[in-house]
């Protein structure tokens, strides 16, 4: 872990509002700094551009996770940045429709069709701030426009691309609660004037960040695409053997036993009832 991300990670620990005894023991993944790999747009729909969800894993449990902060890392191509949203899916085939539509080459492995839950700045359900790490950072291969229904979802990327290496800390007014599963991260930013392109991170991923198994690779979606999901490497890059790729955030919050079924967690001032949720259908 470089001394930037440590330094990330500590603010992420400090700024934690949780109430104290609410929960008992930090909760805290990375999957480490961007390594140049490749960049990938992942944006609302606004501003006459249609809506792209890049997606990457990380596992709760044993217990529920409250998580109240989340760090992110990619390319500013210029413009101003207006609103942030994180979502979490589940792993398919969870709230999914099964069987898939066959428009790409696999669902196994892939975010769900429907998100988890949400969380949005436009809606007040969360606030961020951004930093700038380097004036000019150039990622090898790109994916924004290229993300096709099969066959023609190889496209091999749309190559180097260079922008600001911006930092984005995000604190959740509601934190996401989340029992023991394995969930796909999606932060999505819109930008009027530019492109956000969420920046790749080591697979795998290595100490002192935080190595679990089994780490599946980042996948996107287009709204044309959805409910589908494309591999970055493996459906759109492709090649022999088809490169696979992490991407480069951190979560922070705190984890507590599961409960008995049909009871509530006192998070805060707030009660919430595991296994009630609320979901977008699209």
């Amino acid at each position: 872990m470089t001394a930037r991300l440590a330094s990330s990670i500590a603010a992420l620990a400090l700024l934690l509002g949780l109430a104290e005894g609410a929960f008992a023991t930090p909760f805290t993944f990375s999957t480490g700094d961007p390594d140049g790999r490749i960049a990938t747009a992942t944006r609302p729909a606004g501003s006459g551009k249609i809506e792209i969800e890049s997606a990457d894993d990380f596992i709760v449990g044993p217990g529920v996770a409250s998580i109240s902060k989340a760090i992110f890392t990619g390319l500013l191509t210029g413009g101003t940045v207006g609103e942030v949203r994180v979502e979490i899916y589940r792993v398919f085939p969870g709230d999914s429709t099964v069987p898939p539509s066959g428009n790409v080459p696999t669902r196994v492995n892939s975010p769900s069709d429907v998100a988890f839950a949400e969380r949005d700045s436009t809606g007040g359900t969360l606030s961020f701030a951004t930093s700038t790490l380097a004036a000019s950072f150039t990622a090898s291969n790109s994916v924004v426009n290229g993300i096709n229904k099969a066959p023609n979802q190889t496209t091999g990327g749309e190559g180097p691309v260079t922008g600001q290496e911006i930092l984005f800390s995000v604190s959740f007014t509601t934190p996401f609660v989340l029992p023991s599963d394995h969930y796909f991260f999606v932060p999505q930013v819109q930008v009027t004037g530019g492109e956000f392109l969420w920046l790749s991170a080591p697979r795998p991923i290595v100490s002192p960040g935080t190595p679990f198994s089994p780490d599946l690779q980042s996948w996107v979606r287009n709204e044309n695409l959805d409910p589908d999901w494309l591999r970055i490497g493996a459906d759109i890059v492709g090649g022999s053997p088809a490169p696979a790729f992490d991407a480069s955030f951190a979560l922070a919050g705190d984890l507590a036993p599961a409960p008995e079924p049909g009871t509530l967690l006192l998070l805060g001032s707030t009660l919430v009832g595991l296994g009630i949720r609320v979901r977008r259908r699209r």
